[in-house]
């Protein structure tokens, strides 16, 4: 039934036809509901008039909609129309796999690529009861995002004889003639396993012989089974190999012939059992697992049982023929395990961040990724090759799972939070204002740190009141508890001590949900974790060990051994470091590597762009703020190991470079005072950032000028030297105001109950201060009037960030993405500004932890400071090693 442009199948108005068979016809149409484009296949007239078949139709197509999957065509809905039952499809561009082969062989990476999306399409619709038994090059589409399943599960609805019901020949499939040789038919016979050629009932596994036949084709440019007859193609499938891969592709990895065997094995039983399994094989393939020329793992397939009688008489010497043979391999070695690692990068776009936790039961790995500024958590199956963001966990860190490995908890603004793991709307369980680990009981209780400082925390999952589990012990001059881990009892639980104003190695506890708690004899530089089948695991000195420990007598015994190299521990997440390194309970581990810092040098970029000079040289420098004569720049430096960092003076006429703080401690966001006497800086001596002035002149003494339980940062002095702008770090980032003149040092909110507001800046008259904040869609720069309460302007129109005021107050620039953005303001008792403009763009870090502020502006405007990359920041994938344990001890 030819259809014309503008016929209309209900809602659906056909735009033209792409593509025709006896087997039916498909369309380009429009829904004219959701006004999207859709293909249309309209199946042959009365293959709807039994109602039996009718009604499995229905049903199966019902199921094979919700197949929701990125490699599957989706089915969108079902109809009739002039008898003719059609089918509503996902519109895709590209071009099939038949078309793609048409040129000959596919290279080795692409084939790998849409194996595994194939095969990965194949596992998920085998889960749901759903069987393809029409899988060939015409039904898969390719695309811009990968390979697409066509007609999933729709190829037995219909069958067709000489085969018998379970056959499986597709009568919905539009095809074309495959075989062009006299005598040669229509059809699909050089896919089909044998058991469907024999009329048996075929199950998931004729898919994966199916596949078999897709592979070699796609390997070799060949079918596997070819005849000039119906007659003599199911011969060959039913009798014959095809010749190995390798044969006419000599530069193919052996294991790939391996792979093609077992997937055209005869017997069902000795092929891959699961789509799954395959597509595992596929990707280790693909992951570097097999190259040319090395031998291919010894491994076989799961076999039926043979049973063989034999006679009484016979007996003892046919028992001595099997037996002898069977005790002889008894003797040899059993194979060792191998330890197998492979990557795991970030998603396209992102930088991953160092926390990373792997579920309990192996089959995923959670880590937090950052994009434009902002953390979020992903999770990646490990049967799969591309990893998930999940929606609502923005400024997520620390994930770790429930035991279930249903749910995922982390910290985010302020709060600890859980999600389930297929990425429902996440829940808030309590506060947390700056989370420093946690770890979810088989119980469902929460042991946490909330922040830097205190006791371990205790809450249920469900939500609730946080009760202190561990205490301080003011003797030992402890500060605070962090990084619990529960032992397998789910109700002792491993945590480090941070000991007040020490930065040697810390003790470390078996707390337990009762409140007691047991010192343990030895000390650590990270976070320590317990992984079956008893170990302790730990980074010291860049490497991660493990040790045996018991953990019913809490007993570690024996020596330390290595299991990889480079390994960091994470100083900007606290004094006593986070260590990436997690496992699962059946022999998993996934560790984060050490990264490449970025290397920075700080740069004069004129003001329409051109390079004018160079301060210093390239190092981890950050957060530039320039001198009020603008002689000197006080800066942040991030040493090698990215486990200190310090505030440095340059002198811009000389280069010369000095050291202004030297605690272990994280030191910076330097501001100078108006007068330039004093610096006011942020450093972790006390656990949480807090606020610290100290001379230029070269005193030593340094005046802790605000200490609380948030995170803060100096954004700017004010000109008349009273009030210190700074932001806190919480549930909400606000701006507040510090006195500095007076005895009354109480601060005080500056935008109260506002939003998130960040990156305050005075002008030079005092009047007004320029703003980042978030209250909109995006972050743009916002001007008030100090004190608050005469108005608020825009300044930003398309995002911005980092707002500075030329000397005289005349213009605002602030930061778009990577370009320098100036706008002409008027200050005085009235604020006006004018249209932002570009001035130039340059080359930023984003690196998850860099500077707050990236450039400063010279007195007259003409001359920009610029922190610009020589080095970018490199974070390696995240390993992950399966039989972790293989090997140690010997």
């Amino acid at each position: 039934m030819a259809l014309s442009n503008g016929t209309r199948l209900g809602p659906y108005e056909i735009i033209g036809p792409l593509g025709a068979g006896g087997m039916g016809e498909v369309y380009k149409a429009r829904d004219t509901r959701l006004d999207r484009t859709v293909a249309i296949k309209v199946l042959p007239a009365g293959a709807g008039d039994r109602a039996d078949l009718r009604e499995r139709f229905e049903r199966e197509a019902r199921t094979v909609s919700s197949l929701n999957h990125p490699h599957i065509c989706t089915l969108h809905d079902i109809g009739r129309h002039d008898g003719a039952d059609y089918l509503v499809m996902e519109y895709l561009e590209g071009e099939t796999l038949a078309e793609r082969l048409s040129r000959g062989a596919m290279p080795l990476e692409q084939l790998l690529r849409c194996g595994v999306q194939v095969a990965d399409a194949l596992d998920k619709a085998h889960r749901r009861g759903v069987v393809h038994r029409d899988l060939k090059p015409a039904n898969i589409m390719l695309t811009k995002s990968g390979a697409k399943l066509l007609d999933f599960g729709l190829a037995k609805l219909l069958p067709t004889e000489p085969f018998g019901p379970a056959a499986g020949s597709s009568a919905l499939v539009t095809q074309r003639a495959d075989l062009t040789a006299e005598g040669a038919i229509v059809g699909t016979l050089q896919y089909m396993a044998p058991e469907q050629l024999e009329g048996k009932e075929a199950d998931a596994r004729a898919d994966i012989f199916a596949l078999g036949t897709v592979l070699y084709e796609m390997a070799t440019g060949r079918r596997a089974f070819e005849g000039k007859s119906r007659a003599s193609v199911i011969a060959a499938i039913l009798t014959t190999e095809p010749p190995p891969v390798s044969s006419m592709q000599p530069m193919a990895p052996p294991t790939l012939d391996r792979v093609v065997r077992i997937c055209l094995a005869k017997d069902p039983d000795d092929r891959w059992q699961s789509a799954r399994d395959l597509m595992s094989e596929l990707r280790w393939i693909a992951e570097g697992g097999s190259q040319p020329g090395m031998a291919a793992p010894a491994m076989a397939p799961r076999r039926r049982a043979a049973w063989l009688p034999w006679s009484v008489a016979a007996a003892a010497l046919a028992g001595l023929a099997i037996c002898l043979p069977a005790a002889l391999r008894q003797l040899q070695p059993a194979p060792v395990p191998q330890r197998i690692r492979f990557e795991v990068p970030a998603p396209p776009g992102t930088i991953a961040d160092y926390s990373l936790a792997l579920s309990p039961d192996g089959t995923r790995l959670a880590f937090t990724a950052t994009k434009d500024g902002e953390a979020a958590l992903h999770v990646r199956r490990l049967d799969d090759i591309e990893s998930r963001r999940l929606a609502g966990t923005e400024g997520a860190s620390l994930p770790f799972w429930s035991p279930d490995s249903r749910w995922i908890g982390f910290f985010a603004r302020g709060r600890l939070m859980k999600i389930d793991a297929e990425g429902r709307p996440p829940q808030p369980i309590c506060d947390a204002v700056d989370g420093r680990g946690g770890s979810w009981g088989q119980d469902g209780t929460i042991v946490f740190a909330p922040t830097f400082t205190g006791p371990l925390m205790r809450v249920s999952s469900s939500g609730g009141k946080p009760e202190p589990v561990t205490t301080l012990e003011d003797a030992s001059l402890e500060s605070s508890h962090r990084w619990p881990f529960f032992l397998p009892d789910g109700k002792r639980f491993l945590y480090v001590s941070r000991v007040t104003h020490r930065n040697d190695s810390r003790p470390v506890f078996v707390g337990s949900l009762d409140g007691t708690a047991t010192h343990l004899p030895f000390r650590t530089y990270s976070a320590v974790s317990y992984a079956e089948p008893g170990y302790l695991l730990m980074v010291r000195g860049g490497a991660l060990v493990a040790q045996r420990f018991d953990p019913g007598t809490l007993t570690p015994s024996g020596e330390e051994f290595t299991i990889a190299d480079d390994v960091p521990v994470i100083g900007n997440l606290g004094p006593t470091l986070y260590a990436p390194v997690t496992t699962s309970n059946n022999g998993m581990l996934a560790y984060r590597p050490s990264a490449a810092v970025p290397n920075t040098l700080l740069q004069w970029v004129g003001r329409y762009g051109k390079l004018a000079g160079t301060v210093g040289l390239p190092a981890g420098w950050g957060e530039p703020d320039l001198s009020p004569d603008g002689r000197r720049v006080a800066v942040s430096r991030t040493d090698d190991q990215m486990y200190d960092e310090d505030i440095w003076l340059i002198d811009l006429q000389t280069q010369a470079e000095s050291r202004f703080t030297f605690h272990q401690a994280t030191d910076a966001t330097p501001i100078w005072s108006p007068d330039g006497s004093r610096i006011v800086f942020a450093s972790t001596r006390n656990g949480v950032f807090d606020l610290f002035v100290k001379p230029v002149s070269g005193a030593t003494e340094e005046e802790l000028v605000l200490k609380s339980d948030l995170n803060k940062w100096a954004d700017d002095w004010s000109p008349d030297g009273k009030y210190i702008l700074y932001e806190t770090a919480g549930q909400n980032s606000d701006l507040w105001l510090l006195p500095m003149t007076g005895t009354d040092r109480t601060p005080v909110p500056y935008l109260p109950d506002s939003g998130d507001e960040f990156h305050g800046t005075f002008s030079p008259d005092g009047r007004w201060v320029a703003y980042t904040s978030s209250e909109s869609d995006r972050t743009e720069i916002y001007v008030q009037s100090f004190p608050a309460g005469r108005g608020k302007w825009q300044i930003s129109t398309t995002g911005g960030g980092q707002a500075v005021w030329r000397a005289d107050g005349q213009e605002l620039f602030y930061l778009a993405g990577n370009r320098i953005m100036a706008v002409e303001v008027k200050t005085g008792d009235a604020f006006q500004s004018g249209v932002p403009r570009e001035l130039f763009a340059v080359q930023l870090s984003q690196a998850v932890f860099a500077a707050r502020s990236h450039f400063a502006v010279s007195l007259d405007g003409e001359r920009f400071l610029v922190n610009a990359v020589t080095r970018e920041f490199v974070q390696p994938p995240a390993v992950v090693v399966l039989n972790w344990t293989a090997g140690l001890g010997r």
